[in-house]
């Protein structure tokens, strides 16, 4: 669940290292769920879109009071989580629980399109999991989803990105210069205790305007709280 989440929007080298800190600070749902939000997104930070590690804080707690500690794993109960979407939902189904299950994602995709659609230009996921399903059918489903996964990294190494053709693909924008970046290091800052409007602009190097975007971005998504124009975290 935590590397499924940690997976979303970011490459694995980036993952690899911050999974394991992760773990080693939060080796249990419950030591999760009774940390401070604060301290959750310290270990997260450098991994950047923090609203996740806020999810993943949030989705402790749901499990500890509403599941008695265990990761639950029925499609419609994960799904509920805060942050799942039906893939998270479906990852967690196959790789924690080795449950028969059908996963779509990038790598998935390269397989299914460099094979199946090599000369169409524009594909839609529901056109893929019909092959998806079939070819799921009466496999080990961590083993299976793990080949796939693997060989669409193969696929992409050695052809033209096949992910092109997906309604799906989306280059990812520069990281410098983002609303992410300013974000990041108003959280990062925050982290060191709590800070007026004016300590802020004098401390971050970005505009005062992207600031205040990045500012009130993380407050209406709970990382953030203001209290008489002093900033600090949730």
């Amino acid at each position: 669940m935590v590397s499924e989440v940690m997976l979303q929007q970011t490459q694995v080298h980036r993952v690899i290292g911050k999974y394991k800190e992760f773990l080693k600070k939060f080796p249990t749902i419950q030591t999760l769920a009774r940390a401070p939000l604060a301290s959750v997104l310290k270990a997260w930070s450098g991994l950047g879109y923090n609203r996740r590690g806020k999810y993943l804080h949030d989705t402790a707690k749901i499990i500890v009071t509403k599941h008695r500690g265990k990761v639950p794993s029925v499609f419609s109960e994960l799904v509920e989580l805060p942050g799942f979407g039906p893939y998270t939902a479906s990852a967690v189904r196959v790789f924690a629980f080795n449950l028969p299950d059908v996963l779509i994602e990038t790598n998935v995709r390269a397989v299914f399109i460099h094979y199946f659609f090599p000369h169409i230009p524009i594909i839609l996921d529901s056109e893929i999991l019909e092959y998806a399903k079939k070819a799921a059918e009466g496999q080990d489903p961590r083993a299976w989803h793990s080949a796939l996964m693997d060989h669409g990294v193969f696929i992409k190494k050695l052809h033209q990105n096949p992910t092109r053709k997906s309604t799906h693909y989306v280059m990812q924008s520069t990281f410098d210069g983002s609303l992410r970046q300013v974000r990041g290091a108003v959280l990062k800052l925050l982290n060191t205790g709590s800070h007026g409007d004016l300590a802020l602009a004098k401390k971050l190097s970005f505009e005062q305007t992207y600031i205040h975007k990045a500012l009130e971005g993380l407050k209406k998504d709970g990382l953030v709280t203001n209290d008489r124009g002093v900033w600090q975290i949730s």
